[in-house]
């Protein structure tokens, strides 16, 4: 019970800072960057499709005129659809490109004490990010099909898998500043148990349209008190 107060309590100090000009900027370039992203691809198979459909062709005798005009329309409605249920996690890999800056929002406001943390290389970022991006792609078409043999629990299978990798990956991203690649899988090996457990909570807003747009930049903020109070309280143990 202790651990989900001090988790909600990492999760409402995230939530009052969302008005910072930084979260801000990082939650516009991210979904900035996904909205163009996606109106490439509609506009890219669009094309793709009319230069492989022909204007008119006949079947049997019967002439068909502009099947091109048709399934380029056809084509952008499947696209809407499917950037419905891709539109959070290319967000996410998008916007994991700048959670650095929120989690130095975070400490600059809580944590003035703190040293400089290390920045985390682009190329690292983008790493993590694409493979999260992949991961969380193949875990949830995975989960997808075990959704249909589970039935009513399906919405909580969802919050404990997605809870599992946005722990997961929010953790070493914030833990890496401080510690290092191997000392952040150390910290998180600790502390898995509530990492799942504030994953989870994050996990949970995912079904909730425009809410989970904030997700990474919620994630990135909680975990980030998330991880000072954890190592705070172990630094404290490991003295005594």
């Amino acid at each position: 019970m202790g651990s989900l107060v001090n988790v909600l309590s990492d999760f409402a100090k995230a939530i009052n800072q969302l008005s910072d000009r930084r979260f801000i900027r990082v939650f516009v370039m991210g979904v900035g960057l996904t909205i163009a992203l996606l109106a490439a691809a509609t506009w890219g198979m669009v094309w793709l499709v009319g230069g492989l459909v022909p204007e008119s062709f006949t079947i049997f005798g019967y002439g068909f005129g502009r099947p091109d005009a048709l399934l380029s329309a056809a084509t952008i409605g499947v696209m809407l659809v499917a950037s419905i249920f891709l539109m959070v996690p290319v967000a996410s890999a998008f916007t994991g490109f700048f959670l650095d800056e929120v989690a130095d929002a975070v400490e600059s406001r809580h944590y003035p004490f703190l040293p400089p943390a290390d920045t985390v290389h682009w190329g690292e970022a983008f790493k993590d990010s694409v493979n999260f991006l992949g991961v969380i792609i193949a875990v949830n078409l995975v989960a997808l099909i075990l959704y249909f043999i589970v039935g009513p629990f399906a919405p909580i299978m969802f919050w404990m898998v997605n809870g599992f990798l946005l722990g997961r990956e929010y953790f070493q991203l914030v833990a890496m500043r401080r510690v290092g690649r191997e000392g952040a899988r150390a910290a998180r090996r600790r502390h898995m148990p509530t990492i799942w457990l504030a994953g989870t909570l994050m996990a949970a807003p995912l079904s909730i349209p425009i809410v989970n747009l904030f997700v990474p930049i919620l994630g990135a903020a909680t975990f980030t008190h998330l991880y000072h109070r954890l190592e705070t309280q172990g630094a404290a143990v490991t003295s005594r």
